[in-house]
């Protein structure tokens, strides 16, 4: 079961690096797919924006995030695994295009922080042992991730940092009601 959770997370991050050659390879016309808050034609871009990075380094460092909070998730099933990451996708991108600034939005680091919260967010709901060592891990070696969600650089998308957290957490709080008695 797990090699089937490691081959889904691999076929994610090969997307995303597929997507970001094609997108390189065409001098960024992929952009255009982006999220551009309350533009009538962006809304394709709440599900396209966490597939386009702006360069190499925002790319990787997105697989990074995505690779360890996934796997962290990856103590519960691989359909919550992947109704979790589908839920914050949808809820953060829908909440960026909804009140984020004026700007191009893309990259993974909404979902990224949503997988993040949901770490910590579950043990709240869901007072499992592992899910607390989950939650208290996270919140040691990965702490500081709080500080992305306020605006230090106008480059980077805090909208997305802060709803994707925000998703996160109403994520682990209807797991709650749904997977309770489940797993």
């Amino acid at each position: 079961m797990l090699a089937r959770k490691i081959k889904w997370l691999m076929a994610i991050c090969a997307l995303m690096v597929g997507v970001h050659i094609v997108n390189l390879s065409t001098n960024g016309m992929l952009y255009q797919y982006g999220i551009y808050p309350r533009q009538p034609d962006s809304l394709w871009g709440i599900f396209a924006a966490p597939f386009l990075h702006g360069n190499l380094g925002h790319l990787l460092n997105n697989l990074v995030g995505l690779i360890v909070f996934s796997s962290l998730l990856f103590v519960h099933s691989l359909k919550r695994y992947l109704w979790s990451s589908a839920f914050i996708i949808v809820l953060t991108g829908l909440l960026v295009w909804l009140f984020a600034r004026s700007a191009l939005h893309i990259g993974a680091s909404g979902w990224i922080f949503g997988l993040w919260s949901l770490c910590i967010a579950t043990a709240w709901y869901d007072r499992k042992f592992i899910n607390i060592l989950i939650a208290l891990l996270v919140v040691f070696l990965y702490g500081g991730m709080l500080f992305g969600v306020l605006p230090n650089d106008s480059r980077i998308s805090f909208e997305s940092h802060f709803f994707g957290a925000i998703a996160g957490v109403v994520c682990a709080f209807f797991q709650a009601k749904l997977y309770k008695n489940k797993m």
